[in-house]
């Protein structure tokens, strides 16, 4: 007769720092979140045992989250598989429905995109990558496909460089500690020195052009977007395909308008709440 054999033990979901940092943590909630997040593009259906290894939790503690995920219309099973289902969508909608930049930019977004006929955006600064929290799409100029809440490393992107440009010194330092400078493309920078070179050059002039680093053929501008306190909140950006401007013509053709856009959506910003 064999002996039992004791689950691994679990993992838990965040840093050692963030679980002991303040007494407020609640395990449980972390737990569920790692559950719901475990599930993505590439994983979007998955096994019990699938979602334990993926979240460093017991077969027995997801199982829990899982079914309890269920009982609430935030995940759906059949037979072995479990998958998100779209009221998971209401957890990012509270997000942006409580974001004023949200609204406020969706106008400049149409007036950006219809006068350049190219699909513009807006993104925000989340951890080591940006997230998309606006967009009017133009034509499809990229493989990877774009809608609010994609994420892309934020080093590899002009509204990332944008954000980043903007971090106090000590941040902009966390960061690129934490950061692998990874080559998307063979025209990346892949070492902080240059990376640190390019954001002086970028904070300095006020926008920041990326040829080609994040997918072969794109090029992108962005330009910051500040709040009334004068704060960096977002970036705003336009994406073209290389054979449409040269580095050159964006230079000399876009970025004003880019700027004056950015500009125009601050102002804007500036307004609320005042």
């Amino acid at each position: 007769m064999t002996a039992d054999v004791p689950e691994p033990a679990e993992t838990e979901p965040g840093t050692a720092s963030e679980r002991s940092a303040s007494p407020d943590y609640v395990q449980s909630l972390a737990r569920g979140l790692a559950v719901i997040t475990a599930f993505d593009a590439g994983h979007p259906r998955q096994t019990l045992s699938e979602v334990a290894r993926a979240t460093g939790l017991t077969r027995a503690t997801a199982r829990r989250f899982l079914h309890t995920l269920v009982e609430l219309g935030y995940v759906d099973t059949a037979g072995s598989a479990f998958w998100l289902t779209p009221r998971v969508l209401d957890l990012g909608y509270s997000y942006l429905s409580a974001m004023p930049l949200t609204d406020l930019a969706q106008p400049h977004l149409e007036r950006l995109s219809a006068r350049l006929d190219e699909s513009s955006s807006i993104a925000v600064l989340d951890g080591h990558d940006i997230v998309y929290v606006g967009r009017v799409q133009v034509r499809r100029i990229m493989s990877i496909g774009i809608t609010i809440g994609t994420r892309f490393p934020a080093f590899a992107t002009s509204m990332g460089r944008v954000l980043l440009a903007a971090l106090p010194p000590e941040d902009l330092d966390s960061y690129l500690s934490a950061t692998d400078l990874r080559v998307l493309t063979p025209h990346g920078i892949s070492d902080e020195s240059g990376l640190r070179a390019e954001l002086a050059e970028i904070a300095d002039r006020g926008w920041a052009l990326v040829d080609q680093e994040l997918e072969p053929g794109l090029r992108s501008l962005a330009a910051p977007v500040r709040d009334r306190d004068g704060r960096v909140v977002a970036a705003l950006n336009v994406s073209t395909h290389a054979a449409r401007y040269s580095t050159q013509q964006l230079r000399d053709e876009l970025v004003p308008v880019i700027v004056d856009s950015a500009r125009a959506l601050s102002a804007d910003l500036a307004t609320v709440n005042r």
